[in-house]
């Protein structure tokens, strides 16, 4: 479309040589990637150095981050499939319902995914804006380059006049190189309840950076999983098909791969349980005997002990009128919440308005 040109930007053309010869020639013009972690300036965090402090401290934690390599992504897609995960299907029912009500409320803007995955429920959105005849601005944000390609590639062949720019990267590294944009507003979407990764103090400067990242009147879609009973919250991360176990057992694959470790993965076992004091699912790699590991590339030794765990996730769980109460505190007024039948689940959208 002529007006996704807006302000003198420059027409769309692809980065990646081996992602262009994969593409038809009339996509060439729709679809940039932009490999943040690979730029000259890529931050500390990508060198390791926040592996390095969490497998140093007691407990030792790994950020979630590191469950993201290709194959992560893939079995993450799987377990927002399963029975147990009710997450994926009470969000994806709210936004089959409320997508066009979003799209009414807003008006035209581009949509900025963080943690976008193959962009599955996205496409509720794209489909809601295209019906009111908003044009069409994707930008994506993950830190698989794979299933950023190739969801990009399955977008561009679905919706015929879909720009997308996509960003290979964290959220912060993301929000912090933002453009000014294609479309004169912009709504950040934070779906699948990845907000309840952060601990308190990780969602307040996520919240600032969420708000140094839209104009006056942009807009924040963010889904939360809601407080519910333990039984239920368990379940959802111990799934009958062993999925989620695979999941976390693959962060030590990616480790390895990515840092030359050695890490045993048939030494280690998946655990995650409810912590009712802190309100918190915690998902850990749980040594099964006392071992040695080594990280060559991070010039790290840890030694861990028959039982010692290694904390890979927290997902905390929300209440709604706290919750609102903290985005207004940084400016982003509460526009609507909707939630499913049960209540398990939230959306909401909020309004930045400082």
């Amino acid at each position: 479309m002529s007006g996704f040109q807006a302000g003198g930007k420059v027409p769309f053309q692809l980065v990646a040589e081996a992602v262009v010869e994969e593409l038809p020639l009339e996509w060439s013009t729709r679809l940039k990637i932009d490999y943040l972690g690979n730029s000259s300036d890529s931050s500390e965090e990508d060198s390791g150095a926040d592996v390095v402090q969490g497998l140093s401290r007691s407990p030792k934690t790994v950020p979630p981050k590191y469950f993201y390599d290709d194959r992560g992504s893939q079995l993450f897609e799987q377990i927002c499939d399963l029975p147990e995960y009710y997450l994926t299907r009470t969000e994806t029912e709210i936004l089959q319902q409320y997508a066009g009500a979003i799209a009414q409320h807003t008006g035209a803007c581009e949509l900025v995914e963080l943690g976008s995955g193959s962009s599955t429920k996205t496409r509720l959105l794209l489909e809601a804006y295209q019906a009111q005849d908003h044009p069409l601005c994707y930008r994506p944000i993950d830190v698989s380059a794979g299933i950023l390609e190739s969801s990009a590639q399955s977008l561009l062949q679905t919706y015929d006049h879909l720009k997308i720019h996509a960003l290979v990267g964290t959220y912060e590294q993301a929000l912090q190189t933002l453009s000014d944009g294609y479309l004169p507003q912009r709504m950040i979407c934070f779906l699948g309840s990845s907000l309840g990764n952060l601990s308190q103090d990780e969602c307040d400067r996520f919240f600032n950076q969420v708000r140094l990242a839209l104009r006056s009147g942009g807009y924040f879609l963010l889904g939360v999983d809601l407080h519910k009973s333990t039984a239920q919250l368990e379940a959802a991360y111990n799934d009958s098909q062993g999925v989620t176990a695979a999941f976390n057992l693959n962060m030590l694959q990616h480790l390895n791969q990515r840092f030359d470790g050695n890490f045993d993965v048939a030494q280690f076992e998946h655990f995650a349980f409810y912590n009712t004091e802190l309100q918190q699912i915690e998902m850990h790699l749980r040594s099964l005997k006392s071992q040695t590991i080594d990280l060559k590339a991070l010039n790290l030794t840890i030694n861990m002990a028959a039982g010692e765990t290694i904390r890979s996730e927290i997902s905390r769980k929300f209440d709604v009128a706290t919750l609102r109460s903290q985005l207004e505190s940084k400016g982003i007024d509460s526009v609507q919440v909707w939630m499913d039948t049960h209540q398990w689940f939230g959306l909401l959208l909020g309004e930045y308005r400082p």
